[in-house]
C-alpha cells in the first residue's frame, strides 16, 4: 500500500461542525499552509520556533502526510491552534502485513486547551480512517492518559535497558562479524536498508522514512550536538552489511566510567546482533551501557556473565486501536482452535458488535455475525481487544481487571489463539 492513500481522505464532517460551532476552522492543510504547520507543531510539543532551514528540512516528510489544522481566525497569529497528522502504512501482524492508519503531531495550543479540539481531531481521525477502509489505527504517545478515551491501548510495550557493564561482563564468545566505523550519512543508509530488511520480523513494527534516519544521526538542522553521534556497521564474511549501531559517549562519573548510550541497534543475524552488543559492552573507558526501546522478550540476559547487570525498565510504546473487528481479527492467523461467540464494546460506536469467531484446523479464521438468538460467551472492549492483538497481553490478565468477561474456559481459548511466538516490537517512534 502506498503511504499516500490518506492525502486523499477529506476532513471529518462531524468534526469540522463540532468546531465550526465555537468558531474555530477544521481543515486539511495544503502545501501552501506549510509555513504555519511547522512553527504550530514546534510549539506544541514545547520546542523553540523553529528556522526557516528547519522548516524547510521537514517540508517534504509532511507534504506526504495528511495534515489537519484548527483555525481560530479571530488570533493575531495565523498559525493552526491544533494540528494532527496522519498516513497509510503497513504493520507487521503475524501473517505479514495489514495496512493501519499512523496517527501523529497532535498539538492543542496552550491558549485553546479544554474546548474539545483533541476529541474533534482524535474522533475526526478515526472517522476518516474507518471510512478510508482501514481496519486500525496506531500511534505512540507523548501523554498516555489522553488516548484511552479514544479507544487506543499499549498493544507493543519495549523496555530501557541500563547495563553495569563491569558486572555484567561477556559471555557471548567471539562472533564472527566484523564491527568497523562508519561516517554519519554512511550509518544512515545502513539503518534504513537494515530495518526494511528486518521489519517485518517484528510483530508491531511499521516502516520508518528517510528523515527519522537522519535524526538518528543527527543529519537534520534541530539536531543536538551531532558531532557527538557515532556509528558502526557489522558485516559477514563475504562483506555483507547484516547490523549496525548508532551510539553517543557521554560523561560518567569519571573518566574511566563514561556512558555509551544506543540510539539504534538493528540486525539482520543473530551473530550481528552479538557482535554490536559485544562491541557497546567492551568498549574501553565505560562503566555503563543505556538502550532505550528494545524488545521486552531481548536475549541479552544470556549473552552475559551476570544478568543482574542489566536493569530493565518495561514501558509501553505502540498503541493501537481497531477500528473493524472482523476484518481485523481475519487478517492475522490464530495460534490455535477457536470457537467463540464474541461481543465487543466500542463507547465511539465505530467497531462495536458481536460475531462467532470459528478456528478449525488449517481453515482459516472465520468470522461471521452473531445471530439475535445467540448469546456472547465472552465480551471485551475495544481497547482491551485492541491491546491484546499482537499477543503482548492475554485476556486472562485483562478479565482481572474487568476487560473481559465471560466463560472462562472461553476467555482462556481465545487468548490462547491470539498468544504470538515473540513479543511485538515496534522499533521507533513515529
Amino acid at each position: 500500500m502506498s503511504v499516500n492513500d490518506a492525502k486523499t481522505v477529506p476532513a471529518d464532517e462531524t468534526s469540522r461542525k463540532s468546531l465550526e460551532n465555537q468558531g474555530l476552522v477544521y481543515r486539511v492543510i495544503d502545501d501552501g499552509d506549510f509555513a504555519v504547520l511547522a512553527p504550530a507543531e514546534h510549539r506544541g510539543f514545547l520546542g523553540p520556533e523553529p528556522t526557516d532551514e528547519q522548516i524547510e528540512s521537514e517540508r517534504e516528510l509532511l507534504a506526504e502526510r495528511r495534515v489537519i489544522g484548527v483555525f481560530d481566525e479571530t488570533a493575531p497569529q495565523p498559525l493552526p491552534v491544533g494540528t494532527v497528522m496522519s498516513w497509510g502504512t503497513p504493520l507487521t501482524i503475524p501473517s505479514g502485513e495489514i495496512p493501519m492508519w499512523a496517527i501523529s503531531g497532535v498539538t492543542v495550543a496552550a491558549t485553546h486547551r479544554r474546548r474539545g479540539i483533541a476529541r474533534a481531531m482524535l474522533e475526526g481521525e478515526l472517522r476518516a480512517a474507518q471510512n478510508a477502509g482501514f481496519a486500525i489505527a496506531g500511534l505512540t504517545v507523548s501523554e498516555t492518559t489522553i488516548y484511552g478515551r479514544y479507544g487506543f491501548e499499549p498493544a507493543v510495550p519495549v523496555q530501557r535497558l541500563t547495563i553495569d557493564v563491569r558486572r555484567a561482563g561477556w559471555a557471548g564468545g567471539n562472533p564472527a562479524a566484523q564491527i568497523r566505523f562508519v561516517d554519519r550519512e554512511q550509518l544512515a543508509d545502513d539503518l534504513e536498508a537494515l530495518h526494511e530488511r528486518t521489519r517485518t520480523s517484528r510483530l508491531g513494527d511499521i516502516p520508518a522514512w528517510r528523515r527519522r534516519w537522519k535524526q538518528t544521526m543527527g543529519l537534520t538542522p534541530d539536531a543536538e550536538k551531532p558531532r557527538d553521534i557515532r556509528g558502526v556497521r557489522a558485516t559477514d564474511g563475504e562483506g555483507n552489511l547484516v547490523g549496525a549501531m548508532s551510539f553517543t559517549l557521554g560523561d560518567g562519573p569519571d573518566f574511566q566510567n563514561h556512558v555509551l548510550n544506543v540510539r539504534h541497534l538493528v540486525a539482520a543475524t543473530d551473530d550481528a546482533y552479538a557482535a554490536l552488543w559485544r562491541f557497546a559492552l567492551t568498549y574501553d573507558l565505560v562503566g555503563t551501557v543505556k538502550a532505550e526501546l528494545r524488545p521486552v522478550d531481548e536475549p541479552l540476559d544470556w549473552l552475559v556473565s551476570d544478568s543482574r547487570g542489566i536493569e530493565h525498565r518495561v514501558h509501553d510504546h505502540g498503541w493501537l486501536r481497531i477500528l473493524n473487528v472482523p476484518e481485523a481479527l481475519a487478517a492475522r492467523p490464530l495460534s490455535g482452535p477457536v470457537g467463540v461467540r464474541l461481543r465487543v464494546t466500542d463507547p465511539l460506536g465505530l467497531a462495536d458488535g458481536a460475531w462467532t469467531l470459528l478456528q478449525i484446523g488449517g481453515q482459516g479464521l472465520q468470522v461471521k455475525p452473531l445471530e439475535d438468538s445467540e448469546r456472547a460467551e465472552v465480551t471485551i472492549d475495544i481497547g482491551a481487544l485492541s491491546a491484546a492483538y499482537l499477543g503482548a497481553v492475554t485476556l486472562e490478565k485483562l478479565a482481572a481487571v474487568g476487560r473481559v468477561q465471560g466463560d472462562p474456559a472461553k476467555i482462556r481459548e481465545l487468548s490462547v489463539a491470539l498468544r504470538t511466538d515473540s513479543a511485538p516490537h515496534l522499533s521507533i517512534w513515529y
